[in-house]
């Protein structure tokens, strides 16, 4: 249960999603925030990727207690990172494209009833994942879904749909790469389409690539699709929607509290969907009840 008379900061990403007036946010945290619980609230604006790791830095040293995401599963990771193993608490509300942590923590899509859920909130530990040492909290990984990643955040469209677009065009110009997985008990290699280290269980918009994924078991999932015709496409698509991609052949998941990716080459990867350039060797672990986050109370 939250304290009352805390200190609660917003941090906003103008640009993220489809909300392009993030007035109408702001607005309905003024109007809608519980004054009793919540003494001061601030709400600042990004301004460049990366912004919102200072942002969150600088409010912990001004003594907030609650630091809430305004974005994306991009904004959360810059926010989140800053608050990994502190006493302050990350909230969330979503106006990104995908919002794969939030949906995965039941966290409200409409932001108005994602406002009004942080005056009834409890803050619970979750864990986290590192990729060669660099925080995320919902996936990672490499092959089709970076590939996606980097093409959509060059890309105008926001949204699902700029996603659709992206992975449409972009699947007929994707070759598969090689990869090798070692873990103490397991050496994989192979072609894969898609490799995604999944801390919570979705990519977002509800495209389940991790079903049985929990942030609180001390374990990654590691989620794999080998080389993937056409013909397949659509099966997978109604198998990722309905949380039963477990069952198709082409289909392989592990867990493991740590695992090493080696691959030819180093080449794109993403954090929470942000793409950027990682190496040939990519360590990955998990790191148990790492960040505090407010999710819905449970009465």
């Amino acid at each position: 249960m939250l304290s009352k008379n805390k200190k609660i900061a917003f941090i906003v990403n103008p640009v993220s999603g489809t909300i392009t007036d993030k007035r109408k946010v702001t607005e309905e945290i003024q109007s809608s925030l519980d004054r009793s619980i919540y003494e001061d609230f601030r709400i600042a604006y990004t301004e460049s990727r990366g912004h919102g790791t200072e942002l969150a830095e600088a409010f912990l040293k001004d003594g907030f207690h609650y630091i809430v995401a305004v974005g994306g599963d991009g904004t959360v990771n810059e926010v989140g990172k800053a608050l990994i193993h502190t006493d302050a608490a990350l909230g969330v509300i979503s106006t990104g494209s995908g919002n794969g942590l939030a949906r995965h923590l039941h966290i409200p899509m409409n932001f108005k009833k994602a406002i009004e859920q942080l005056n009834f909130s409890e803050v619970v530990k979750i864990d986290y994942g590192l990729a060669n040492d660099k925080p995320f909290f919902c996936t990672a990984g490499t092959g089709f879904d970076a590939y996606v990643s980097h093409k959509f955040a060059d890309g105008k469209k926001r949204g699902v749909f700029g996603y659709i677009e992206q992975m449409v065009t972009g699947f007929l110009n994707y070759e598969p790469e090689h990869y090798r997985l070692v873990r103490e008990d397991i050496d994989f290699e192979g072609k894969a389409f898609v490799i995604t280290f999944a801390n919570a269980s979705q990519w977002g918009n509800n495209a389940y690539i991790a079903p049985d994924a929990s942030v609180q078991d001390g374990l990654i999932d590691v989620s794999i699709i080998s080389n993937l015709p056409i013909t397949a496409i659509p099966s997978l698509a109604f198998e990722l929607f309905t949380k039963s991609i477990h069952k198709d052949m082409l289909f392989n998941s592990l867990k493991a509290h740590e695992i090493t990716l080696y691959r030819d080459t180093p080449g794109l990867f993403h954090l929470d969907g942000d793409p950027y350039e990682e190496g040939s060797k990519i360590n990955i672990k998990v790191v148990p009840a790492g960040l505090n986050v407010m999710v819905k109370k449970r009465f």
